[in-house]
């Protein structure tokens, strides 16, 4: 047994409550003069030692306090035997009811936030199922079997194939893959007011993206398409409907020199110059170059290749998240999932109720009442 919180235990000090209400209640004894003793000489009383009355009511009483004590302590009982039986989980998408089959006794969940039972509605698809997958398995005991139904090719995926703590009993099902989307050569589109050299460069950075001409400025009270990459080189301040463009998941290149920090680089020249930085907001992101759009502020302007770099991090293609079922069967080598503590909370508030109903029984005795 542990304590999660030890200094709870600083409670006890309330010992010394039912200890003073016990010396300060002792029997008081009136004494009684006789005639006759009047001619006795006086003697010395002898000291009396100190005794409790009714020590039974005043055991029940330090013993609540002592419950009430270590309950604030919250102690827990660590090992013992886990719960392990098998486990089974069905990735979002798949049909679970025809999975399970006549399987009506095994412990089958969705591979979803919270781990809900196959009897549950079905969560919405796709899922993060290589995260999942992680957290399921520190979640279950170590000698749990686990068998993971996925769908072929797997979707979901993340930076790192699965590492797990136990192996897998792993079944991909089949499935026809979803239609694969070409991201597009992003369009600028500019608003507010801009200097001539600088759209002249931004024209001639569009014109080697897609051979196609700058679009129009646009009003401030217009956001840019999506698609678009969206340019706000004036002095004002990024009009409200722009920045809930952005939090959306737009992307907008602005000044220079924006109020705010967090700026990180994304581009630099063949010296190791910053030229490009970005900024993340929201769903979306901020992008800034280091100096004004002019070659001599900005020398990497005059780089031939440097449309090319710039499309290469505003368009860059995202991470895989589609991959074939048998490639992701997880690796072994995770740590162990650590015991769960069993709560002793509910034991002790019972013991306390019942400790409390012993000692207001003794309390309000009648045989306590007669004997006083």
């Amino acid at each position: 047994m542990s304590l999660l919180f030890p200094l709870g235990l600083l409670a006890l000090a309330a010992w010394l409550v039912p200890l003073l209400i016990h010396l300060a209640r002792r029997h008081q004894y009136a004494p009684l003069d006789f005639a006759a003793l009047q001619w006795l000489r006086a003697r010395i009383r002898p000291r009396q030692r100190v005794r409790f009355d009714e020590w039974p009511l005043l055991l029940v009483r330090l013993l609540l306090l002592a419950a009430l004590a270590l309950l604030l302590a919250r102690p827990v009982l660590r090992g013992g035997a886990a719960d392990t039986h098998a486990v089974t989980v069905v990735a979002p998408g798949l049909d679970g009811t025809a999975l399970r089959g006549q399987d009506t006794k095994g412990d089958w969940r969705w591979l979803s936030p919270g781990f809900p039972t196959l009897a549950d509605a079905a969560p919405p698809f796709p899922q993060p199922l290589a995260s999942l997958l992680r957290e399921l398995d520190q979640r279950l005991p170590a000698g749990s079997p686990l068998t993971v139904y996925v769908p072929d090719p797997m979707s979901g995926l993340d930076g790192e194939r699965p590492r797990l703590s136990r192996p897998v009993t792993w079944r991909p099902v089949p499935m026809a893959p979803p239609a694969t989307r070409v991201a597009a050569v992003p369009l600028l589109q500019i608003g507010g007011g801009i200097a001539e050299r600088e759209q002249r460069v931004l024209a001639a950075i569009q014109r080697a993206w897609s051979n196609q001409p700058l679009s129009p400025a646009r009003a401030a009270t217009t956001a840019p398409d999506d698609g678009q990459l969206g340019v706000w080189l004036a002095a004002e301040p990024l009009p409200t409907v722009w920045q809930a463009w952005v939090q959306q998941g737009g992307s907008v290149l602005v000044a220079s020199d924006p109020a705010g920090t967090g700026w990180m680089p994304v581009l630099r020249d063949a010296q190791g110059a910053s030229v490009l930085e970005y900024r993340p907001e929201g769903r979306g992101r901020l992008l800034r170059f280091t100096a004004a759009l002019s070659p001599p502020e900005l020398p990497a302007l005059r780089d031939p290749d440097l449309p090319r770099q710039l499309l290469g991090v505003i368009a860059a293609p995202a991470a895989p998240t589609l991959a074939p079922a048998a490639t992701q069967l997880p690796l072994r080598g995770a740590s162990a999932p650590l015991p769960a503590p069993r709560e002793l909370a509910p034991w002790l508030l019972a013991l306390i109720v019942l400790l409390f109903a012993v000692e207001r029984a003794m309390a309000t005795s009648p045989r306590r009442g007669a004997g006083a």
